[in-house]
């Protein structure tokens, strides 16, 4: 099957956040794994730019893409960036998109597609929603998915817009990872010593994820905990 191979740009819109939550153990009620805790110098993450979706959009973990090849349902569909920032597609396994724009992953898929599956493929890559305005909140709490950000926010109140901490959740193990000098890095906190006043409650920023540990981690989100060494508090993944 032969398929004449164009170029399409896609501009849709963006809400711009993301909050993360990673935890690393199966306990419900201590602390512990490797990410740090009492981080005094967890900084600012890198101010977002609040933008229109075109071809200069780079594409974030957690955003949501819409594939098409032409004459190609079964490769065709909406895939999610991991927090690896890759998606996982049929035929070609796991691709890096993340910090790429749709244009350069447009190019990518082509190639991979046209090396060995497809005679010059037609791929279609669009943003269907991104992360970048939104903190997005996971793990084990009420409801997951991103919130806005209008103002100043805490950790305690994003947790709390999310439905809370559920029964089978871990609340001295809540992670935010954040992007900071144009690295993705992770501090741990404890949100009981934060409700009795023993820790500050820190603020979160459009772009963050939050996860609370609990059987409700993905299992994606426990092996990337597990890679960050005890001690490191800054550490890029």
């Amino acid at each position: 099957m032969k398929i004449s191979s164009r170029r399409r740009r896609m501009s849709w819109r963006a809400l711009v956040a993301v909050s993360l939550l990673s935890l690393a153990a199966a306990c419900s009620d201590t602390r512990g794994g490797p990410i740090p805790y009492n981080v005094s110098d967890f900084g600012s993450p890198d101010r977002p730019s609040a933008i229109t979706l075109a071809e200069d959009y780079r594409i974030a973990p957690l955003d949501t893409l819409t594939v098409k090849v032409f004459k190609m349902a079964d490769l065709s569909g909406d895939y999610e960036v991991d927090l690896l920032g890759q998606i996982a597609l049929p035929l070609v396994g796991n691709v890096k998109a993340a910090d790429l724009t749709t244009a350069q992953l447009d190019a990518l898929l082509t190639e991979r597609f046209g090396s060995r599956y497809l005679e010059n493929p037609d791929v279609l890559v669009g943003v269907k929603s991104s992360t970048r305005a939104n903190v997005t909140v996971d793990g084990s709490v009420g409801k997951t998915g991103a919130i806005p950000v209008s103002g100043s926010m805490t950790l305690m109140q994003a947790v709390a817009q999310a439905g809370g901490v559920t029964e089978n959740g871990n609340a001295r193990r809540v992670a935010i990872f954040r992007q900071i000098n144009g690295q993705r890095q992770a501090a741990a906190f404890d949100l009981v010593e934060i409700r009795r006043g023993r820790a500050p409650d820190p603020r979160v920023y459009p772009g963050d994820i939050v996860v609370v540990d609990g059987s409700a981690t993905k299992a994606l989100h426990r092996q990337i905990l597990n890679s960050l060494p005890l001690l490191s508090i800054f550490r890029p993944f």
